[in-house]
């Protein structure tokens, strides 16, 4: 435990550079790529590609949980996660340059994945029982946020600067501004890490291995593969924008600033639902409603308003979904090895935010933008029914057993 409590406000400011550097490539480098006459294929692709650090972090998470502290790997990711979004600022958003800006937008993600750990371990230790709800929905609502200023302002920027670094750079100062965010936070003491290195290391092992075989920890896991509330059109809202002719700065403010705020706001409120209810179904619901969001934009006429109304919405209950995910892993975790163990759910929980935004992406190069959405809400209702069934058996069949505890 920690030595006091923390407010689940301060995770909102650590995660932010977190959603930073992937709201700048999916809205703002996604816009300019497609103005730059670049397939929405390959601009998926791409985004898709920035997805693979993310699903495979888990494999260098024990990394975090058994070297330094949070704090530092926190700081030595944060300047790395800047840098790299500079980077990625002045390079040309052009077809030539996408063997270049892949290899940044990979090596960056890496770093920042080791942000996101170290962040998720102090939330981990500082988030009292009766609060992992609104601490995953606060959480959340910085990496959604982080998501809408990244893309929004780094858009804007790109606009109306004389030069395309200028936007990344002013990005990277205010990623590294949220550093100070670790004063309100205390370095959380943890039994794993007692040993030497190998002996550590097996620790984490024994510790994950806990809660992959609790019920709980079963059907979270399980839950990470499924296309319920993925909300992997979010990554494409700006590359198919034309399509319901929305103009630049339409985009710039619903998928930037306005999103991050409706998606913060969903990230809150699903958080505080969580608190209140059973953390699972809650999850469902959300995926649940963000699949009628989609059918709905589907249904309706293809203008800039309800462009604006729908992407809107979808932040709102992408939101939801985050939050629930996040409150639903923190219940299964507990402390111990935190990071590993979190990141196995996070990494393994963007396989279908990866492939969504892949099948997305084709279907829409294929049946348009109508066949695109309509894909989507089938995905998730499709995996929501086999959650359901899933999580019916396990409540029925399986054997009652105490929470998991951390390996000392």
């Amino acid at each position: 435990m920690t030595s006091r409590q923390v407010h689940p406000i301060v995770f909102m400011f650590l995660i932010l550079p977190f959603g930073v550097i992937g709201g700048f490539l999916q809205v703002s480098i996604a816009y300019m790529l497609a103005h730059a006459g670049v397939p929405v294929d390959r601009i998926a692709a791409l985004i898709a590609v920035s997805y693979l650090p993310h699903t495979w972090k888990f494999a260098w998470a024990p990394i975090a949980d058994v070297t330094l502290s949070r704090k530092g790997w926190y700081l030595i990711a944060c300047v790395l996660t800047a840098v790299g979004l500079w980077v990625t600022s002045a390079l040309p958003a052009t077809a030539a340059g996408l063997k270049v800006l892949t290899m940044v937008v990979v090596i960056s993600n890496v770093a920042v994945t080791f942000l996101g750990m170290s962040v998720e371990s102090l939330m981990a230790y500082g988030a009292i029982e009766k609060e992992k709800g609104r601490a995953g929905g606060w959480f959340q609502a910085g990496n959604l946020g982080g998501t809408g200023v990244g893309g929004g302002l780094g858009l804007w920027l790109a606009q109306h600067l004389p030069a395309g670094w200028m936007s990344g750079a002013i990005l990277a100062v205010g990623c590294l501004m949220c550093c100070l965010g670790l004063v309100f936070v205390p370095e959380p003491r943890a039994p794993h890490r007692n040993a030497g290195v190998g002996r550590n290391l097996l620790n984490v092992a024994r510790d994950l291995w806990n809660v992959a075989i609790s019920k709980v920890g079963f059907l979270a896991l399980f839950l990470c593969f499924l296309p319920i509330g993925s909300g992997a059109a979010q990554g494409l809202w700006s590359a198919v924008a034309s399509d319901w002719r929305a103009s630049a700065n339409t985009v710039a403010l619903v998928t930037g600033v306005l999103g991050g705020i409706a998606s913060a706001v969903g990230c809150v409120l699903g958080g505080w639902l969580c608190d209140r209810m059973h953390r699972q179904w809650a999850y469902a619901l959300f995926g649940v409603l963000q699949a009628t969001c989609v059918v709905a934009m589907a249904l309706a006429p293809r203008v800039p308003t309800s462009y604006v109304i729908f992407t809107l919405l979808y932040a709102v209950i992408t939101g939801l979904t985050y939050a629930g995910f996040s409150a639903f892993v923190l219940e299964a975790i507990g402390t111990g090895a935190a990071a590993t163990k979190y990141n196995v759910y996070a990494s393994l929980s963007n396989t279908p935010i990866a492939y969504m935004t892949s099948i997305d992406g084709w279907a829409h190069d294929r049946y348009g933008p109508a066949g695109m959405l309509y894909t989507e809400a089938l995905f998730g209702l499709v995996g929501l029914v086999l959650f359901t069934i899933v999580f019916t058996l396990a409540r029925r069949f399986w054997r009652i057993a105490p929470a998991p505890q951390p390996v000392g």
